[in-house]
């Protein structure tokens, strides 16, 4: 068996860490190695632990969660962040996806949901709430993309598969390529849409209107 998907718990409220410890730590793949209360904490946690996923709540006293996914990107934390909040305002989406979140859910997820989010955003997959995505796609969070410039219609077709959440090798299977031909169309779209990594580009796909 795999080691299990280790879990940072980030929130202010303890009786919210507490029910996310205990229902997580029932699961054979998942295991919670640490908590924390504020952003400050929540780097010194991840730095002790080095989680694979973390689960963030973006409003918290003192550091919230967008300094803590500030700090994590200026030490290269390498731990996947699901934003697990009630706080729904696209002023508050588009900023925590654009600095390094890679989910986003809401607290009234179902727990069985919670874990299949986490068990995605660690295989590697970019997960919007679909309330989020259609934020996103109707412009409200901002003025929206273009579809970005010189994108091949192959790349566009990659690109739309990132944004619906796909690891390279599943896009491979679905667009019958070889896998290390995707990593080649990944690479030429980051570079093309000016983008770092996944979640930029699936917010830029969503927002341009390919999905």
């Amino acid at each position: 068996m795999s080691a299990p998907i280790r879990v940072l718990v980030v929130d202010d409220h303890p009786v919210v860490r507490q029910g996310l410890r205990t229902f997580l730590d029932l699961q054979d793949d998942i295991t919670v190695v640490g908590e924390a209360a504020d952003g400050d904490a929540a780097l010194a946690e991840a730095l002790e632990h080095s989680p694979d996923v973390v689960l963030l709540d973006l409003r918290m006293p003192g550091a919230d969660g967008a300094s803590a996914l500030r700090a994590f990107r200026e030490h290269e934390v390498p731990a996947r962040v699901l934003v697990v909040t009630s706080f729904t305002d696209p002023s508050a989406v588009l900023p925590a996806l654009r600095a390094g979140a890679v989910g986003y859910v809401y607290k009234d997820v179902d727990p069985p949901a919670l874990a299949a989010a986490i068990r995605a955003v660690h295989a590697g997959h970019v997960l919007m709430n679909a309330d989020v995505a259609r934020l996103l796609a109707s412009g409200t969070g901002g003025s929206a993309a273009p579809a970005g410039p010189d994108l091949t219609p192959r790349e566009r077709a990659v690109l739309a598969e990132i944004a619906r959440g796909r690891s390279n090798r599943e896009i491979a299977r679905a667009l019958n390529v070889a896998e290390k031909t995707v990593k080649t169309h990944v690479s030429a779209i980051f570079t093309k849409l000016g983008v770092a990594d996944r979640t930029q580009a699936a917010l830029h796909a969503v927002r341009s209107g390919l999905v």
